[in-house]
């Protein structure tokens, strides 16, 4: 993956991970949350947290050599 390609991709999960924030507070926000919904969006944010963490590290070691 080229430098070009990962910090597309980087900034990709990043607007992903803020949208899925967005909506999972306007859930908790609203009377009634649907709990299932919430909670397998907040898995699916945790997965994408995991997965900007690992590409950060592929681009930082990569910048390194």
């Amino acid at each position: 993956m080229t430098d070009v390609t990962s910090s597309e991709s980087l900034a990709q999960l990043r607007v992903e991970h803020r949208d899925l924030d967005t909506v999972i507070s306007f859930l908790n926000d609203k009377g009634h949350p649907d709990e299932d919904l919430t909670r397998r969006l907040k898995r699916r944010k945790l997965n994408l947290r995991d997965r900007i963490a690992r590409l950060e590290h592929t681009i930082a070691a990569s910048a390194t050599s």
